[in-house]
């Protein structure tokens, strides 16, 4: 388990075998002389919860999300990232084992009558059980958590609906709105150190049990949209009531402490990590290009530019190639039929448009993993351990403003499209720490607001850098942005869901068969079958969207 608050680790050391384990806390009561959980407090259990449920969505949007929404793409290892080679490697287990440990937490909070944890307890479970809908489609729900109790019904769950899901995550989120809606002062139990996100504070909690219900109305708004406008006119039309995340102050953003491989950011290159997981991560063609045309200030936060540009010059003598002055050149017979791009400051590498990554824009040492002086990587932050801009950003005000003018767009009484829009992409460059690029950025040709969806999706999208989890599920919803698969892809479409694992499928195979026979298997499912990341689940089906 991964724990990301230096202050927690010191004050919690007496209980370091709790913290540091990576199994699930409510099966480590076998050892008679070890934990109880009938006695577990609380506030041991938070930290374990809030940093698992981070490092999910890092996981997530950091890796091979970001390979599926085109922000990155591996020049080695690349068949899953780049291609959706995903097979049925999919599991999941950790969600499962955040969910069990967080009820554990839920459980206790409500004996010892904590109604601070039971809130955030609510919200946790609304964020993971969101995930494992969003990504697998129908699953356990009601029947999930109950393994200890034996028998096969709770060994083997029922898979839930989607819809059911999507509505039962509402209904914990406005049970949470409930309960964190008190002062401080009047909550008891409550640890500063523990809480990973929001040092104790029930107001930020509460303003994210709310924005979470705008992400899941707007996530079911093509299924069921009079609820969704309901739900999204009725938070933001009484704000003392539903208070939201507005600014990116309030984001709920998780720092890594950066004291050891587990408490370190993914792609770390201290700690023993294999340095090649932050060497093998490259911008994406399309993402790059897009920054580089708007003139976008985070370009330079997150994109190294090319360390050797290439300069193609016809005047050269032939069989010229050579490297001056910090270049390369090259006669256009050196070239001969390769693409190449010839930018000098920011090269993208193109999405699965060859088995060998590596190679592309003529690399002279195409090894997989290794950085290609002619394509850019990732800036140096990400190979820290830590650092004030490496955070698991669960929900953030770029992402809520985005929804508002989204909803405004439709017609729904929530305010201004436009007045969103724009303080959207202010609070994502606050984020990220280039707020003063604000005034100059919002004027550039094609950031000026031109009321599409296409533009808001765009800006939504760039902002998910980190977390493009978030930025998939808008796709599938929209079709935007119009990303294409690459050549080698699996599919000549981007993927809508995750496969059900192997395990589910030995173990409970009934009824993850009864699920599957759910999915609407569309012409990119093929050889897939039902249980294809190309068939369709509930919230997509008769949607006509992505494809």
């Amino acid at each position: 388990m991964k724990i990301v608050n230096k202050k927690f680790i010191a004050c919690c050391l007496m209980t370091a075998s709790l913290l540091f384990a990576c199994e699930d806390l409510t099966e480590t009561n076998v050892d008679p002389n070890g934990l109880q959980t009938q006695l577990v407090h609380p506030n041991l259990v938070m930290p374990t919860v809030i940093s698992e449920t981070g490092i999910r969505v890092v996981n997530l949007g950091y890796q091979d999300i970001a390979g599926v929404m085109q922000h990155t793409q591996k020049n080695g290892w690349a068949s899953a990232h780049n291609g959706y080679d995903w097979g049925g490697s999919q599991d999941w287990n950790s969600y499962y084992d955040v969910l069990r440990n967080n009820q554990l937490l839920h459980d206790r909070a409500i004996e010892m009558k904590m109604e601070f944890h039971q809130g955030v307890s609510l919200v946790i479970r609304a964020m993971m059980f969101g995930l494992i809908t969003d990504l697998w489609g129908d699953a356990p729900y009601k029947s999930a958590l109950k393994g200890s109790k034996g028998g096969a019904e709770n060994l083997q769950p029922v898979f839930d609906s989607q819809e059911t899901i999507y509505m039962g995550i509402l209904e914990d989120l406005e049970a949470a709105n409930t309960l964190l809606s008190k002062s401080k002062s009047e909550y008891s139990g409550i640890d500063n150190n523990v809480d990973l996100l929001y040092a104790g504070d029930p107001a930020k909690w509460r303003k994210l049990a709310n924005s979470l219900a705008l992400r899941y109305y707007m996530r079911i708004s093509s299924k069921k949209p009079v609820e969704s406008k309901a739900g999204i006119e009725k938070i933001v039309g009484d704000p003392a009531t539903y208070p939201i995340i507005t600014s990116a102050s309030d984001d709920a953003a998780m720092a890594y402490a950066g004291t050891s491989l587990d408490t370190s950011w993914p792609t770390a290159a201290e700690f023993g990590n294999d340095p090649t997981n932050y060497t093998r991560l490259e911008v994406a063609e399309p993402f790059v290009n897009t920054l580089q045309a708007l003139k976008d200030p985070r370009l330079p936060v997150w994109v190294k530019k090319v360390s050797i540009p290439l300069v193609v010059d016809a005047s050269l003598p032939a069989g010229t190639d050579k490297i001056q002055n910090g270049k390369r050149y090259l006669s256009p017979d050196k070239v001969g039929n390769a693409v190449v791009d010839t930018d000098p400051d920011y090269v993208g590498l193109p999405v699965a448009t060859s088995a060998l990554p590596a190679a592309y824009n003529l690399n002279p040492t195409p090894n997989q993993g290794e950085l290609n002086p002619h394509v850019s990587g990732l800036t140096d932050i990400y190979k820290k351990s830590k650092d004030p801009l490496l955070k698991a950003r669960l929900c953030s005000a770029a992402e809520v403003n985005f929804i508002l003018a989204e909803a405004a767009q439709k017609g729904w009484a929530v305010g201004v499209a436009e007045t969103y829009y724009k303080k959207g992409i202010e609070e994502s460059l606050k984020a990220w720490g280039v707020g003063a690029s604000y005034a100059t950025y919002i004027l550039e040709p094609g950031v000026v607001y031109n009321g599409t969806l296409e533009q808001l999706i765009q800006q939504k999208w760039i902002a998910s850098w980190t977390a493009a989890a978030e930025a998939w599920f808008d796709y599938r919803r929209t079709g935007l942005p119009d990303l294409q698969a690459g050549p080698v892809a699996k599919r000549q479409k981007l993927p809508v869901r995750f496969y059900y694992g192997r395990d589910e499928l030995q173990l409970n195979e009934a009824n993850t068969r009864a699920a599957m026979d759910r999915l609407e298997v569309t012409s990119y499912s093929q050889a897939d079958g039902q249980n294809s990341a190309w068939s369709k689940p509930w919230v997509l089906q008769g949607t006509n969207k992505p494809w």
